[in-house]
């Protein structure tokens, strides 16, 4: 029986598809394959909670939730993309222990109980920094320095006074003017708030020159509102739900949520003298580059060794997002048969990173049903009869079937990273993702994101409950006119904006030719390799799900300050920018100061660093 299997199943699925199409169907069948065998389920959902971010020193933005049913997950992720350690709570006591406190989602009378409205307003007089997110009431108008309130959904645009020294470099990163609605439908923009009469100018301003964002001294206090929910608009971008904010699809420079955040470090920095920010890039490099190939066609498979052997003589590895195609089509022929996955062989080889595709890269594949968590190779038979038109396709199919084939091809490393077709993008992709085994995914473009910074996925594109699976959101592609070949200006001026921040940078380009793609490739790297980390998603990812869990904490005690690192899984190269003026009291080759930043070079476990004022440690030195 196991000698006819492959004959069976091959039969089995020219027949069911024959039958559904009324033509012939070519299915490529390779003989003992036939996988996986363990079924996926899907996680249980159920809310993250908030006290899970509910520890650590009072060197911590203290985040005050007045609101738990609030987008408050959003701003825990954000804030841990950008690197800022934080903690919430809910108990306006603790949170006034640290010298920066944000509460969010509002402040109001409704929500806050007199004497922590009267504790609040203290704060800042005492030369804390207080962040008010909507402050909508409680009678903190005058601490803040504004008369009154006005919540509206009709503004679109936040401009940045960069007279300010927190956002003097906002111009020149182009972050001085960030779009946060839509100009053309303000029903669909999220509710915003103009601060009336403020009695500083204000740090940010609407379209229409009312304040967004204020801010107050008090001597070495300082009290900032801010109109825009930070959340919110967080998980806009997070969620793929940003509806006509984007003001271009790819290929362009999209940073609203990024000033946002980094608007907050900057707030952060400005009021907390033992302030600590993890670094993005692996090995203290300016920029994190992934270089991905969408291996979608016929000819490509072949085209793909080229750009490999490129890689390798240059000592980089991408990654290839191949469509495992194995059934002929409406789409295209048949390129996963024997001489293919020869090819892939050859690719694994070379060192090149092979991810998955998709088995029938459909148009409708945000439409299809979830699936059984059953589907195996040969029976899983997806065919795309037009694009308008797929059959016997689902989900769990295609990221389960593919998995399962490049695994068997020559990813010995696993399959973990996914890129959908045509970037579509189902609601339930996270879930599905999880199940399958998959750790990383690349779905959605940077500009349609907002952000240019990695990001944790919540389950169901909701507010709720954050999944396991990190998005790594494509920066520059091939397809859009002009031609790659006549973009490389362009893509080298966007990559040199995100190297001030520590921004990622990923590459799509399918490689269906060679000429000015293949040009361009060699161009970029060529620009990029002085200054950027690059390497594969899956190795990436690894890195920054380890550092996503990297815990930090200070302690000051005089002229010296202690730092405490933890990380929950072991991480190479972690960098953290150190308060102004301090520098490690011993270094070794493991610890050491590299270009302004505190470098590990590899944490398992607790670490504990004594700081210490480079002052004092050059007059120790000199001494």
């Amino acid at each position: 029986m196991t000698l006819l299997r492959p004959f069976l199943s091959a039969f089995l699925v020219g027949f069911l598809l024959v039958l559904g199409a009324c033509q012939p169907v070519n299915v490529h069948i390779f003989p003992g394959l036939e996988g996986p065998e363990e079924a996926s389920s899907l996680p249980v959902i159920t809310p993250t909670q908030y006290d899970k971010y509910g520890e650590g020193s009072i060197s911590r933005l203290a985040i005050l939730l007045t609101d738990d049913s609030s987008n408050w997950l959003g701003l825990a992720h954000g804030l841990k993309s950008i690197g800022l350690p934080f903690l919430i709570t809910t108990d306006y006591e603790e949170a006034l222990q640290h010298d920066v406190v944000l509460v969010y989602p509002i402040i109001s009378g409704k929500l806050l109980a007199p004497d922590a409205l009267a504790a609040l307003a203290e704060h800042p007089k005492e030369g804390g920094t207080l962040i008010g997110v909507n402050v909508l009431g409680g009678g903190l108008n005058t601490i803040f320095g504004f008369e009154e309130v006005i919540e509206t959904k009709n503004h679109h645009r936040v401009n940045f006074n960069t007279d300010y020294p927190l956002v003097a470099d906002f111009t020149e990163l182009y972050q001085h003017s960030i779009k946060v609605g839509s100009e053309a439908d303000p029903s669909r923009n999220p509710g915003l708030n103009s601060y009336i009469n403020p009695q500083n100018p204000p740090i940010a301003v609407y379209e229409d020159g009312s304040a967004a964002i204020t801010v107050k001294r008090y001597g070495d206090g300082r009290a900032y509102a801010f109109g825009v929910d930070i959340g919110q608009i967080l998980l806009k971008g997070y969620n793929f739900r940003e509806e006509d904010i984007a003001e271009n699809y790819v290929n362009n420079y999209q940073p609203t949520l990024d000033a946002l955040l980094r608007l907050v470090v900057k707030i952060y920095q400005e009021g907390e003298d033992d302030a600590v920010i993890l670094g993005t890039v692996p090995d203290g490099k300016a920029l994190s580059v992934m270089i991905t190939h969408d291996v979608d066609y016929t000819k490509s498979l072949k085209n793909a060794i080229s750009y490999a052997k490129f890689e390798a003589e240059q000592g980089i590895r991408a990654t290839y997002f191949v469509q495992t195609k194995y059934i002929k089509d409406y789409n295209d022929g048949i390129f996963v048969n024997d001489e293919g996955a020869d090819y892939l062989r050859q690719l694994a080889a070379l060192g090149a990173d092979l991810q998955s595709h998709s088995v029938s890269h459909s148009l409708q594949f945000h439409e299809f049903d979830m699936g059984s968590g059953e589907e195996r190779y040969p029976d899983y038979a997806p065919y795309v009869y037009s694009s308008r038109r797929t059959r016997n396709a689902t989900i769990l199919g295609e990221l389960r079937v593919s998995k399962y084939l490049l695994e068997s091809f020559g990813q010995k490393e696993g399959v973990t990273a996914f890129r959908p077709g045509y970037l579509r993008n189902p609601p339930d992709l996270s879930q599905a993702l999880q199940a399958s085994g998959y750790r990383y995914s690349s779905a959605a473009t940077a500009n349609k994101s907002l952000t240019h910074l990695p990001f944790q996925l919540n389950f169901g594109r909701g507010f709720e409950a954050e999944s396991q699976i990190f998005e790594f959101p494509v920066t520059i592609e091939d397809e859009k006119l002009p031609k790659m070949g006549d973009r490389l200006d362009e893509a080298i001026v966007i990559a040199n904006i995100l190297k001030k921040y520590g921004g990622i940078y990923v590459v799509l380009n399918h490689p269906d030719i060679l000429g000015h793609k293949f040009e361009f490739e060699k161009g970029l790297v060529a620009h990029l390799k002085p200054f950027a980390w690059i390497g594969s998603m899956p190795e990436f990812g690894a890195w920054w799900a380890a550092r996503d869990d990297v815990q930090v904490d200070v302690t000051s005690k005089g002229q010296q300050k202690t730092l405490r690192v933890k990380a929950l899984s072991p991480i190479k190269g972690l960098s953290l920018s150190l308060p102004p003026g301090y520098v490690p009291l011993l270094a070794d080759e493991n610890v050491k100061m590299i270009n302004g930043k505190l470098m590990i070079k590899e944490l398992e476990g607790s670490l504990v660093i004594e700081l210490q004022s480079a002052e004092i440690a050059n007059k120790i030195d000199n001494e």
